[in-house]
């Protein structure tokens, strides 16, 4: 008869878990904190370990992490009402079994118990340092979020190339910086090429770097990225739009880790892990003879696939109400929060633009509300007028901005109204330059024809967070 273990301090919850599993014939102890659970390892191994995230005292990872040092094979099964997806990539990075949310089917639990018992365990993985937080997390309750964490649990320790799937608007890169993240390599270098961005001729100079001499102008040698980022991580983003010939050089370094830097004949051996990112069907590309099809699937030997918003409706309010707070910072205004009618106008939209334009909509239905939690109507203009472009035209903005003055004419907020608009437009205009940037301070500057010391002034006068774009 298998033993197990139930770490949870809800003591219905304990109770209830025992009569389920003892009605299907394994013995049960329990535990209501981590340390308890602990000394019920060190009194008496049991088979299994299924345990909460939030406990009093030291946390379920916390005493998750000490089980396994005194039993590097105890199988664990984490679970939480709380979908944060860092922890389920941390559990799962450590060794975890599984990982599963409250509340949860018990038909499927009990499976998944079967499943814990009878499966060897894998080897217990090394978890990484603690690292700083991150301004841009991973959200979502779905099932779909949920494999797509566990999935890259397992694949950030190792250095295995990764290629990223997903329409445009997912948040590719965001995967690829949690991916980062969660890695050996987290302290180093994470450096970003966007192929498409990038026009063809400079491209390869971008990546490989040059010689002095290398071609006309080319007065210094030059780094590129990929040697930039030795013992790092090189993310290239749009792969399915790089050239041919980049391709042929790209397939060397993956496959001999050595680059030649453009009009040099050195060779120079590199280390770095290499994440790359499509929202083109790369197969069909092959086969069409616009993509190489040795360097493809040097590229999948992990493929992580983002379903597209609209495939997981259930974590739209999620990541309303984080953008919502993230922008009411970025613009020193009270979070209003989101009314009923709002939440389930998000949930109904089809997002063509994915969380891209999610993050969009709920940006500008915060600049244009009318006080108040954000209503349907603060957002169905925005949403109205999604889809080809991320934003509305020239009228239809136009239009927007009338109605947001004439609600304030109208209301208590029209004293002062030139000097509001002026500080929220403004505000307005420094984030835009600097999510432009990347929050890259002096070319915001240059962008907006300020000096940088004016610039500078303005962001504290407006109290804005400088943070990197989501998607």
């Amino acid at each position: 008869m298998a033993s197990i273990l139930i770490v949870d301090d809800d003591a219905q919850l304990r109770k209830s878990f025992q009569r389920v599993l003892a009605a299907e014939g394994f013995a049960t102890r329990t535990a209501s904190s981590g340390e308890d659970g602990i000394k019920e390892v060190a009194a008496e191994r049991p088979d299994l370990v299924v345990m909460d995230v939030r406990l009093p005292g030291m946390n379920g990872l916390e005493a998750f992490k000490a089980m396994r040092e005194r039993e590097p094979a105890l199988p664990v099964i984490i679970m939480t009402a709380y979908g944060t997806t860092d922890t389920a990539i941390e559990a799962t990075k450590m060794g975890a079994f599984d990982y599963v949310l409250k509340p949860f089917d018990v038909p499927a639990v009990l499976a998944l118990i079967d499943k814990a018992l009878s499966t060897a365990v894998r080897e217990q993985r090394t978890p990484e340092a603690a690292g700083h937080p991150q301004p841009d997390v991973l959200l979502g309750r779905s099932q779909a979020m949920q494999d797509l964490c566990k999935a890259i649990g397992r694949a950030a320790p190792t250095d295995a190339t990764i290629l990223i799937q997903g329409e445009s608007g997912t948040g590719k890169e965001l995967i690829a910086r949690t991916l980062h993240r969660h890695s050996l390599r987290a302290e180093r270098p994470f450096q970003v090429i966007n192929c498409v961005a990038i026009p063809e001729t400079l491209l390869e100079s971008e990546l490989f770097g040059y010689e002095k001499g290398a071609f006309t102008g080319a007065s210094n040698r030059r780094v590129g990225k990929i040697e930039q980022a030795n013992r790092g991580t090189v993310f290239l983003d749009e792969i399915g739009d790089m050239p041919l010939g980049i391709q042929a050089k790209l397939l060397r370094l993956l496959q001999e880790r050595q680059i030649e830097r453009l009009g040099g004949h050195q060779t120079i051996a590199v280390d770095v892990r290499i994440l790359a990112a499509t929202n083109r069907d790369l197969e069909a590309a092959v086969a069409a003879g616009h993509f190489r099809e040795d360097l493809y699937y040097r590229l999948k030997v992990v493929t992580l696939s983002l379903p597209p918003l609209r495939e997981r409706s259930e974590d739209v309010p999620i990541l309303a109400r984080h953008f919502l707070e993230r922008f009411a910072a970025e613009l020193g205004v009270p979070n209003p929060g989101l009314t009923v009618a709002a939440e389930r106008l998000l949930i109904e939209h089809d997002w063509p633009g994915n969380v891209r334009e999610l993050a969009n909509a709920v940006h500008k239905g915060l600049i244009f509300s009318r006080g108040g939690p954000l209503e349907a109507e603060d957002l169905a203009e925005t949403l109205a007028h999604s889809g080809a472009s991320d934003a509305p035209g020239a009228a239809d903005a136009e239009e927007v901005m009338r109605r947001w003055v004439r609600a304030r004419l109208k209301s208590a907020d029209s004293d002062n109204l030139f000097e509001s608009m002026a500080d929220r437009f403004g505000a307005l205009i420094v984030a835009e330059a600097l999510a432009m940037t990347g929050g890259n301070r002096t070319r915001a500057a240059k962008l907006l024809g300020l000096s940088r010391p004016t610039l500078l002034a303005r962001i504290d006068k407006y109290g804005l967070k400088v943070t990197t774009s989501v998607a």
